[in-house]
């Protein structure tokens, strides 16, 4: 936990040169520090007497010497990023001058900042929820536009203002039944059962609607594990590097020219794909490659999507087929690619066949780059088209996700056990679990791991 006794510092922004360089120093005593390590350029008044979140022009002082020109901006406790007085400081961005200005800020009785300490105050001292700072961590290390879209301001808020509201409805149906509990002749409940049960089932119904936009928080977040398999010189690779927007991987006309897996993580619009091109799968004598075949068969049983390509200008070999009854045992997702449109076509018939076994297929050419239909049809599996991303509340977090199908079930029982003509005790029991599941889910009531586990993944400065 946080010692809020004291005064933290540290440089915010990354290591390297820069324009600029900014230090952020939090806590009791930021004022008395900014006023030891620096100096107004103009006036005679003190920066702590200064207008708050103005700029105001000065110099950083070592022992009392001019060690660089620069801003500082001065936040008052409560009106600050974390809560307590915060003051930043801009000066230029060379590694050696940054240090020092930071250096300067400890001299005059700061303190260094762990990871994460600055928005781990922010939370401890109520100014965001902890799902607000786990959407910070998300932007923080954020590696496509869609992950920058759910951890943004908007996204976050809406997802934070969503709990808040499951939360509120939560506790004033309990009020009232802990009203008909405690004085039962009293008629003091604000509600009449019905109207609670109904209650119950209508925020189970919000917690169940949250609950559906997992699947696309998930596929943003965490990624999409997608395996790119087929027999050699189906175009797998060619197919990776047009995912990929770059020569990822090496394509040649020699089969078995992959031998092992190559992995990448990439931007498929909003989505995210853990995507991995595979050795072609078929018998080889090849020591080496026979081990990436192994690998591919491997990866398959991992997956959540498969793209399957198969060589449409062709006709469909032995280990096509082979692969094709693979495909049917496996509990991800299978999209069949016909690949090479370029190029003249082979007899249609068996690869009628084969697109009618699944339920989802394209033709392409990775050649070309012709994978718009390949691209709309993964966001259709994988996201809601009715929710927009950095818009809607969306929910990404495994562990918020267990809380809240917890929470929901709960829910459902209480206003079950209304309904069958239960004790109000009975209900009641089950409305307390759902909301102490609430409050796991939205950091209301978590444990210390859980927080530690969640300011881990954030950089010092931050």
């Amino acid at each position: 936990m946080s010692n809020f006794a004291s005064t933290i510092a540290a440089i915010s922004t990354p290591p390297g040169k820069g324009g600029v360089a900014l230090i952020r120093v939090s806590g009791p005593d930021a004022f008395k520090v900014a006023d030891k390590c620096f100096r107004p350029a103009v006036g005679e008044t003190q920066f702590s007497q200064r207008a708050a979140r103005t700029a105001v022009r000065g110099y950083f002082l070592a022992d009392g010497t001019v060690i660089d020109d620069g801003l500082a901006f001065r936040f008052p406790s409560p009106h600050s990023y974390t809560g307590e007085d915060t003051v930043e400081f801009t000066c230029h961005g060379g590694i050696l001058i940054s240090h020092a200005v930071l250096e300067a800020t400890f001299a005059a009785g700061a303190t260094p900042a762990g990871a994460g300490e600055f928005t781990r105050r922010a939370y401890l001292n109520g100014r965001i929820s902890l799902t607000e700072a786990d959407a910070v961590g998300q932007l923080l290390e954020a590696t496509s536009m869609g992950q920058v879209k759910l951890g943004g301001y908007e996204s976050r808020t809406r997802l934070s203002e969503a709990f808040d509201r499951l939360h509120t409805g939560l506790v004033t149906l309990l009020s009232s039944l802990y009203a008909s509990i405690d004085y039962p002749e009293e008629d003091l409940a604000s509600l009449t059962d019905e109207e609670v049960a109904d209650g119950l089932l209508a925020l189970s119904a919000d917690a169940d609607k949250l609950l559906r936009t997992y699947k696309t928080g998930h596929s943003i977040r965490a990624g999409i594990p997608t395996v790119i398999c087929g027999r050699p010189n189906v175009g797998k690779s060619s197919l990776y590097n047009l995912l990929c927007r770059e020569e990822a991987a090496i394509v040649t006309d020699v089969a078995g020219t992959t031998r092992d897996l190559i992995e990448r993580t990439v931007s498929l619009g909003d989505l995210t794909l853990l995507l991995t091109d595979t050795a072609g799968i078929r018998e080889t004598s090849d020591k080496v490659e026979k081990i990436g075949v192994e690998r591919s068969r491997a990866a398959l049983e991992n997956a959540s999507l498969v793209l399957a390509v198969f060589d449409r200008s062709a006709s469909l070999t032995d280990e096509d087929r082979e692969l094709v009854e693979r495909l049917k045992t496996l509990s991800a997702t299978v999209i069949i690619c016909l690949n090479k449109t370029d190029l003249p076509q082979a007899d249609s018939d068996e690869f009628d066949r084969l697109t009618n076994a699944f339920p989802h297929s394209v033709s392409l050419s990775a050649k070309t780059g012709d994978t718009e239909t390949l691209t709309r049809l993964i966001t259709t599996l994988f996201a809601d088209g009715a929710l927009t991303v950095g818009q809607d509340a969306i929910l990404s977090d495994a562990r918020q996700f267990g809380a809240l199908s917890r929470a929901k079930e709960l829910l459902t029982s209480a206003a079950d056990a209304i309904r069958q003509g239960m004790t109000a005790e009975v209900a009641c029991s089950d409305a307390e679990l759902a909301l102490a599941a609430l409050s796991e889910a939205d950091g209301r009531a978590v444990s210390e791991e859980v927080v530690n586990s969640i300011f881990s993944h954030f950089c010092v400065g931050k």
